[in-house]
């Protein structure tokens, strides 16, 4: 059994970790609100508060490690500077508990949503979102996103029984639309999660009405912003394609470190003691203005974008196509039994009596495909390719910007 502690003693524990939110804003989510979907012993802990309990079950997930080689903008870069995905989840997590700790909030449950906005992020960034989008719908009249695919991965295949506010907080993070005013919307039960999350896959437009249910999840969405909208030029300038001069002029700053900062303080003013996050109509301007920006000089940039529609996109299809078929033909010598259906470094998770997922419908095996290949990494994508479709052209087109390139190259 371990050690335990005595009655007593989780008594003075449980005492310490009340006074722990006893300075929290009225306006913040307790830990006594939490509400998970399943009843477990494991969730009832006498070291860590119940949104605590969330965030180790994120970072112990074992698909959170597979950020740490996902693109996040650049592609194809053998520079171990350049921004991933699982340091961008660890940067909104900094940059919104900084700021939660001022307002007042639950920095656990900030944290827990933060770091498992994209865990369900595709390979090759929002590019290889799209393209997963296109091929699952073409075959099942459904719609990928990856902030619904954070909630599957951590709902319904790890099966992690996470917090109704956490999953809300995830589901409805995207950072694509900014508002100068962020006001929760309440969502009480998990009927009402699975109906909204059912809703992101029949109707393409839900994903711009979303709106997190705490203070906490509003924080987290802008911070999703603010976590990239510097850190994409600078990254930019590290593998020069474009140096900070090369932007118009912005109230908000050009370097990263001002670009927080700014916005920080601007949150900071407007929204201490309110019941919802805002800014001020000239940094919502600014901001919106600095992500047009970032969209026509980085993310559209031939440069950048090219590969993704000549190589990467005829890769993918090739592999749905491929794995299609071999879930359809139960080929377990396949890629996607060996390396995820059947898995053990995935817990089990398909074979374990009580957490199984069966895919057993036409549908479903749309479903394992685009779990799988949802689940990649972008050095695995392009290796399992090169395994299956050795002899294709595509594999020619695929170059890496190696680290002695100039590219790369700091001299």
């Amino acid at each position: 059994m371990g050690y335990q502690f005595t009655s007593e003693e989780i008594l003075i524990l449980n005492g310490i970790k009340e006074k722990w939110e006893e300075g929290l804003s009225e306006n913040a989510c307790k830990s006594e609100d939490a509400r998970r979907e399943f009843d477990s012993i494991h969730d009832d802990d006498a070291l860590r508060t119940a949104f605590a309990v969330d965030v180790d079950k994120i970072i112990n997930n074992p698909l959170y490690n597979r950020g740490t080689d996902k693109t996040q903008v650049f592609s194809l870069y053998r520079n171990d500077d350049i921004t991933r995905r699982s340091l961008h989840m660890q940067l909104v997590s900094r940059i919104a508990r900084n700021l939660g700790r001022i307002l007042g909030l639950n920095l656990d449950l900030i944290e827990a949503i933060a770091i498992g906005h994209d865990v369900g992020h595709t390979p090759f960034g929002h590019k290889g979102e799209d393209f997963l989008n296109e091929l699952y719908h073409q075959n099942t009249g459904r719609y990928f996103h990856h902030n619904v695919h954070s909630v599957r991965v951590l709902q319904k295949i790890t099966r992690s029984n996470l917090a109704l506010q956490t999953l809300n907080g995830i589901l409805c993070h995207c950072g694509e639309d900014e508002f100068e005013k962020y006001v929760p919307r309440p969502m009480d039960t998990f009927d009402e999660l699975n109906q909204l999350v059912e809703k992101c896959y029949t109707l393409p437009e839900i994903k711009h009405l979303l709106r997190p249910s705490t203070l906490e999840g509003c924080l987290v969405r802008i911070c999703d912003i603010i976590a990239y909208i510097g850190k994409d030029r600078q990254d930019a300038r590290k593998v020069r394609l474009l140096d900070l001069d090369d932007y118009p002029e912005n109230i908000l700053g050009t370097k990263n470190a001002d670009i927080i900062n700014n916005i920080q303080i601007d949150i900071i003013k407007h929204s201490l003691g309110q019941p919802y996050i805002a800014m001020s109509p000239q940094t919502l301007a600014a901001l919106r203005s600095m992500r047009k920006d970032n969209n026509e000089s980085i993310y559209q940039n031939p440069e950048i974008a090219d590969v993704y529609f000549e190589v990467i996109q005829p890769m993918m299809e090739r592999l749905y196509g491929r794995f299609l078929q071999d879930v359809r033909d139960k080929n377990h010598a396949s890629p996607i039994f060996q390396h995820y259906l059947n898995n053990r470094i995935l817990g089990d998770i398909y074979r374990h009596p009580e957490k199984r997922y069966v895919y057993e419908t036409e549908s479903n095996y749309n479903d394992a495909v685009a779990d799988f290949i949802a689940s990649m990494t972008d050095d695995y994508f392009v290796d399992v390719f090169r395994h299956l479709f050795a002899d294709s052209p595509l594999n020619a087109g695929l170059k890496y910007i190696e680290y002695f390139d100039r590219r790369n190259d700091e001299g």
